[in-house]
């Protein structure tokens, strides 16, 4: 049982892990240490318009950046003491996003200006659903221990 209990407290502290770290990371191990493009094409899509999508460096850490998104919002639907820790988390990686776009040269490029919005996306988002929550949480009674509102 307490190594049951061991996993479930590392799942928790997963869960409030801010998950666009991921596309950043990516972004600045390509960027700074494998000095890669992110124009270069990765692989092409075959249309049944007879032309083929090229699908680049950067359009993949994008699209990766939106589903790693959706998992955020989906995270910030729950109410607890971890919820604020992971919007704690996501707003430092915001601000830390936004430095780089402004200092470092190889940030300035599309892929991480949307990367840095979807950041923007997260952090906004999150307290938004987060609030929005814990308002619908509140109850109110009455002077008699009765629900208010004829309950």
């Amino acid at each position: 049982m307490p190594q049951a209990a061991r996993k479930s407290g590392l799942l928790m502290y997963l869960i409030a892990f801010p998950m666009l770290l991921i596309p950043f990371a990516i972004y600045n191990m390509i960027a700074f240490l494998l000095d890669f493009d992110f124009h270069q094409i990765v692989f092409s899509v075959p249309l049944l318009s007879g032309h083929r999508m090229n699908v680049s460096t950067g359009d993949v850490l994008v699209l990766l950046g939106v589903l790693l998104l959706y998992g955020e919002i989906l995270k910030s639907t729950r109410f607890s003491s971890k919820a604020i820790m992971d919007h704690v988390l996501s707003i430092i990686l915001f601000i830390a996003m936004i430095v780089e776009f402004i200092v470092a040269e190889k940030a300035a490029t599309s892929t991480f200006l949307i990367l840095t919005a979807l950041s923007f996306v997260d952090v906004v988002g999150g307290f938004t659903i987060t609030i929005r929550t814990a308002q619908r949480d509140v109850t109110f009674e009455g002077p008699e221990g009765r629900m208010a509102g004829g309950a």
